[in-house]
């Protein structure tokens, strides 16, 4: 049996509690995810996930964890998931509609943020301009990747985005700026265009 069917196998034996756990009950909740992340591990040290809502049927996202190296993992992983009545098994973070980020004690409106599509002629790149951004501030740059991921999904980011830059919104750059949730669609076009067919819908 290959790892990646002993991760399922787990999963089948565990889905009930991992499909009803109550995020309210903290330490039965903690117990659950790191046995999955365990699980996990042993397929791919850098394999990360998460859960959708507690729907009819329920997300279980397999994410590289932004980490190249780790996305064939991810793929074979999800290639051999069961058929599960109440879980929708998702390779990679998908695209989520922008949602406020904290982190560290740090809060971006994604309403607040801008950007700048960069075209070199073969692959898109990004200018991001979050309020209050100073160079070498680590927190705000992680914020801006989470931006990053939860508006492109981690695969586009990961394999179709070249040149990322974050600066303060008050930094003197070229080219038009244009609200985050402009996004998906002008990163798709350009995309579409440099690589000469459609890009495959997230």
């Amino acid at each position: 049996m290959t790892t990646q069917e002993e991760f399922w196998n787990w999963f089948i034996q565990h889905e009930g509690e991992l499909f009803d756990f109550d995020p309210r009950r903290e330490a039965e909740r903690e117990r659950i995810f790191d046995e999955l992340a365990g699980e996990l591990r042993k397929v791919d040290p850098d394999l990360a996930f998460e859960f959708g809502p507690n729907e009819p049927r329920r997300e279980f996202v397999v994410s590289a964890g932004g980490i190249k190296r780790a996305f064939p993992a991810v793929v074979s992983l999800v290639s051999v998931a069961p058929t599960l009545d109440r879980w929708q098994v998702i390779a990679f973070r998908p695209r989520r509609p922008p949602q406020v980020v904290e982190f560290r004690g740090k809060r971006v409106d994604p309403d607040d943020v801008q950007f700048s599509l960069l075209d070199n002629g073969k692959t898109a790149g990004i200018y991001l301009f979050i309020p209050g951004f100073r160079e070498g501030d680590v927190d705000l740059k992680q914020i801006g990747y989470l931006l990053f991921d939860g508006t492109l999904g981690e695969y586009d980011v990961e394999t179709r985005l070249g040149l990322i830059k974050m600066f303060s919104p008050d930094t003197h750059t070229v080219g038009d700026r244009y609200p985050l949730a402009d996004l998906p669609a002008l990163f798709d076009g350009l995309v579409a265009r440099l690589e000469g067919h459609r890009v495959r819908p997230s």
